[in-house]
């Protein structure tokens, strides 16, 4: 059944009372979650962000959800993982998987020229919907900047955000380069109406989130969030968390319209894995990195990031509007996902998304020279150090003092958030390791120099910057 975009909103709204108890979810262990919330709340510290909504899937099983500090200030309103939060960017993942469905059902092509379904576009009989959906068609971006300028406080349609960028001279032949485009979206959202005889929303609502069963779906181009959802804040250099303004209506629409919780973000991540909405070459297509024309690789597929995550296969995409910021993470292979929502333009999303995923997946095995280095790197946190592994030129530089000055300054920082090899090479007949140490409020880099034998001839940490 059709759904009005109004009636749509309006019984999306009124399912949240009835599902609050579902969004709560905590079949997780004890030490892993334990873990998951160090991340979580040490990555705020650091960037001060006020809250962060945390969903949690492995197994292929939504395991946790939980949030963290205040929704709202002024008065103070802790969050909970009911509230939405607008997820930006991480709407056009849900664009693209609509063209998708409309390929499966025969009523057009990946291939097709764009000209087809939306005229007077620059080159419109060359550019390709492949190419608006992975970035490499040319369209200039309407919004580059990571703030809302004046103009985009007044609404506007996607037929004005179409006229004024995406009828100028293209930023380069299509398919030559990748440049991030939001005004590709915004095509494509176009191509969805045109070709299915619906609007966007009304089409997601009726082929993907009704089927999921992803009840807290907003439209938060088409209406702001409600007092019962997380307010977003944004903040000018150092100074106080203030309000963050709200674009004009029209400017979001299929790049970075939609809200939610982390939950329901997370029930897309698990039919992501199952490949339980679209079909297997769909998907096959959606994860697939778009090659230029050259060959070269663009890490992106269509409205996903196609990366690797310390060797594990990873469709991720941050997202970001006017006083909210977002990632999403799943690891297919794994069946771990990891959504994070925070309602300050600050970041660290992606940062709690990653690190929460590659500890879930298991951060790969330990290597050995891992373990040693953290091994030693704890015993210099107590001022002591196992001066058996030292060749003679490391067991002189660990004086007393310089003992003493490790304890005293690496000591207060406590357990890293991550502590892991990033580069290994061969040099003056020793293996050089170099090793990254991540903290909340700081990144050290740690390198080591080792003999054939095992010894060590260097243990240096630094600051990362």
């Amino acid at each position: 059944m059709i759904r009005s975009r109004t009636l749509a909103i309006f019984l999306i709204a009124g399912s949240i009372a009835l599902t609050l108890s579902a969004q709560t979810v905590d079949t997780i262990d004890t030490a892993q979650k334990a873990r998951i919330d160090q991340i979580a709340e040490q990555v705020m510290q650091q960037r001060g962000v006020p809250s962060a909504s945390v969903a949690v899937v492995k197994g292929g099983k939504l395991v946790y959800t939980h949030t963290y500090g205040l929704a709202h200030i002024d008065p103070d309103k802790p969050a909970t993982p009911e509230m939405r939060y607008s997820i930006g960017s991480i709407s056009k993942q849900f664009t693209a998987a609509a063209i998708l469905l409309l390929q499966q059902e025969g009523k057009l092509t990946l291939d097709d020229a764009v000209g087809k379904y939306v005229p007077g576009l620059t080159r419109g009989n060359e550019v390709t919907i492949r190419e608006i959906l992975s970035h490499t068609s040319g369209y200039q971006d309407y919004w580059p900047e990571d703030y809302l300028m004046t103009p985009m406080m007044k609404p506007a349609t996607a037929q004005y955000i179409i006229d004024t960028w995406a009828k100028k001279p293209l930023d380069f032949e299509p398919g030559t380069q990748w440049q991030y485009s939001n005004t590709n979206f915004v095509i494509a959202g176009l191509i969805v109406e045109k070709v299915s005889g619906e609007k966007l929303m009304d089409f997601l609502e009726e082929h993907v989130f009704h089927k999921l069963k992803m009840h807290s779906v907003w439209d938060s181009d088409e209406e702001k969030l409600t007092s019962t959802d997380a307010t977003p804040y944004i903040r000018a250099a150092l100074g106080p968390l203030r309000p963050a303004p709200k674009e004009g209506r029209g400017w979001m629409f299929a790049a970075g319209e939609l809200a939610m919780t982390p939950h329901d973000l997370a029930l897309w991540d698990i039919s992501l894995m199952d490949q339980s909405v679209l079909s297997k070459d769909s998907y096959k297509q959606m994860f697939t990195e778009v090659k230029l024309k050259d060959g070269k690789g663009t890490h992106y597929g269509l409205g996903v990031e196609v990366t690797d995550l310390d060797g594990h296969r990873a469709i991720e995409h941050s997202g970001e509007v006017t006083g909210f910021v977002s990632d999403n993470v799943v690891l297919p292979d794994d069946g771990v996902a990891v959504a994070v929502t925070t309602n300050h333009m600050a970041g660290g999303a992606s940062e709690i998304a990653d690190l929460i995923a590659g500890y879930l997946a298991g951060n790969r095995n330990e290597t050995d020279a891992e373990k040693q280095a953290i091994a030693i790197y704890r015993g210099l946190q107590k001022g002591e150090i196992d001066r058996s592994l030292l060749a003679p030129n490391l067991n002189d530089y660990f004086s007393t003092q310089t003992v003493e000055d490790f304890k005293n300054s690496i000591a207060p920082l406590g357990e890293p958030l991550e502590f892991r090899q990033v580069r290994e090479s061969l040099r003056g007949g020793m293996t050089f390791r170099a090793f990254r140490i991540v903290y909340p409020t700081r990144r050290l880099v740690l390198t080591t120099y080792t003999y054939p034998d095992g010894k060590l001839e260097q243990y240096l940490v630094s600051p990362a910057d």
